[in-house]
């Protein structure tokens, strides 16, 4: 049934129409004026919400609402088709129309700071394990977990083109409750994983500026720079994105020299020295983790990128290939180029490194630097971490407040409880940081390693701009190393880490039926986007 013969059924019947059916009024009249593409988006739309309005039932379920005049963002076929499901929720406003969608170029950028930001932070690999294990690390860790992750990522963020991520993909593969569940993982492992940022910029400084190093001073200079990158993401996404190219063009260039100039100073055998008695696997481990992940993060960006089919699988691609060299290229000018002492690769150690073999010159560079490359890896996680809320607004999950975008198309409710979760996280230690946001991120991958292969049997011929190119026995097998190297960071995570991780989980366990309370008692309005991609189950 049409949505105009639904209204006229309605109406026959004597129930009283719902307000929104105006919408199918006006393209009745748009029809009659000639206008049919307009009159079938606005049947479309009130058909849903009738749908809605007469099938409420306070489930789980999230309805879906096809927007007519946009197919290509359905992937499962017939868009005039409008299933109905769940509360009668209303459809957001429109984007703004200097709305401007990401480019290649940025995307790249973004996701290599989403991941790396350069060789900052890398040094504890050398302390806990020495420089041979440090360069098989990042050698054999992209392998065996960057690039399956960054596969799995292309492929399902070009299924389900839109800000909610990782989030769609739990939803669809289980239930919107353990997406839900996902959605609150990942947004706190990403919040403490921004709230490291701070605390790496200010140790590079704190050398050059000893007022840094704690106290008051310290925590102004906290809120001082999480202000003023805020700012930054409020502005947009393309700001953002070009912004980041800048960044990390500057913060690359001091380590390309460097390994010029550590040339004639490099003793290869330096490079092997390990031993095998003296190693710290659980700062090793959990350093190697935290600087070659988070490949899914660009997921709850794909609604904002230009062409997501041709354009995330390549942006993934050149990232990966940028990530592994920044790392390996200056970790081997450091370990070859001057004798080691392990109690001294520390955060913030590669500064000393430049200016022991350039000189004052270049160690104040590495430092600037630096600087410059927390704020990118600051901005591009907040970006990620507040579309992702927007994203979930987005499908209902939240209330429609968290959907709002300012003028500049940002989410802006999704930025400031980033930022303030960044402050309110600040005082963790940098081993803890990492530690508390890997065990978040663990639990997360698997469920996503799961998703990924129950979608492949459970919609086998959606399309798919871009799928890995094996099947799905192949990509089981694939998924092996990387699903033993979480159980591995799991398994040497620390009490304090496991109680402030499980607080975490519970805050989903909490807010998932507190927010069904709210909607059901109509306290909050809840939104779905229309056009997004048409699921059972969600």
């Amino acid at each position: 049934m049409t949505g105009q013969d639904k209204l006229t059924s309605i109406a026959a019947s004597g129930e009283s129409m719902p307000e929104e059916a105006v919408d199918i009024a006006a393209g009745k009249a748009q029809i009659d004026g000639g206008n049919q593409e307009a009159a079938v988006a606005a049947a479309a739309v009130g058909e849903a919400v009738i749908c809605g309005q007469r099938n409420a039932s306070g489930s789980d379920a999230i309805e879906v609402e096809n927007n007519a005049s946009d197919s290509s963002s359905v992937p499962t076929g017939d868009s005039n088709t409008t299933e109905c499901k769940g509360l009668p929720l209303q459809s957001p406003p429109p984007r703004p129309r200097n709305h401007r969608k990401i480019s290649l170029i940025p995307l790249i950028f973004l996701i290599f700071y989403e991941v790396s930001g350069g060789p900052f932070g890398i040094e504890d690999t050398v302390g806990a394990a020495g420089p041979l294990l440090a360069i098989i690390g990042f050698l054999i860790f992209p392998l065996i977990w960057s690039i399956p992750e960054a596969l799995i990522t292309a492929e399902l963020s070009t299924m389900f083109p839109e800000n909610g991520g990782y989030v769609m993909w739990i939803s669809t593969a289980f239930t919107p409750f353990w997406g839900f569940q996902q959605g609150c993982m990942k947004w706190f492992s990403g919040v403490i994983d921004n709230a490291l940022y701070p605390v790496l910029f200010l140790d590079y400084l704190k050398s050059s500026i000893p007022a840094l190093e704690g106290g008051y001073p310290r925590i102004l200079a906290v809120i001082a720079l999480t202000i003023s990158l805020t700012y930054m993401n409020y502005r947009g996404l393309n700001v953002v994105g070009w912004a980041a190219v800048c960044l990390g063009i500057f913060s690359l260039l001091p380590f390309a020299v460097m390994g010029f100039i550590s040339i004639p100073k490099l003793k290869p055998s330096r490079w092997i020295v390990t031993d095998l008695h003296n190693i710290d696997w659980n700062l090793y481990l959990n350093t190697l983790f935290w600087n070659l992940n988070y490949w899914d993060s660009i997921s709850t960006l794909a609604g904002e990128v230009h062409n997501p089919g041709k354009t995330l699988p390549k942006a993934l691609f050149f990232a990966v290939i940028l990530v592994v060299t920044s790392y390996l290229y200056p970790l081997l000018a450091g370990t070859g180029g001057i004798p080691l002492d392990r109690n001294l690769w520390t955060d913030g150690y590669f500064s000393d490194i430049a200016r022991i073999i350039g000189g004052v010159w270049l160690r104040w560079w590495v430092q600037a630097a630096s600087a410059l490359s927390n704020m990118g890896m600051f901005v591009a996680e907040m970006s990620s971490d507040s579309y992702q809320i927007m994203g979930m607004a987005e499908r209902g999950m939240l209330p429609e407040v968290f959907g709002k975008r300012s003028k500049h198309g940002t989410p802006v409710i999704g930025i400031l409880f980033s930022a303030s979760g960044v402050v309110l996280l600040s005082w963790l230690s940098f081993q803890e940081i990492v530690a508390a946001e890997n065990f978040l991120y663990c639990i997360g991958m698997l469920m996503e390693f799961v998703a990924f292969v129950r979608l492949r049997m459970k919609y086998p011929s959606v399309r798919r701009p871009y799928r890995i190119p094996m099947g799905t026995l192949g990509c089981v097998l694939m998924l092996i190393p990387p699903s033993a190297l979480v159980i591995a960071v799991l398994a040497f995570s620390s009490l304090k880490i496991v109680l402030i991780s499980l607080g975490a989980l519970a805050v989903g366990l909490v807010l998932h039926p507190f927010l069904r309370f709210v909607r059901k008692k109509r306290w909050l309005r809840f939104s779905v986007m229309p056009g997004l991609p048409q699921f059972e189950g969600i």
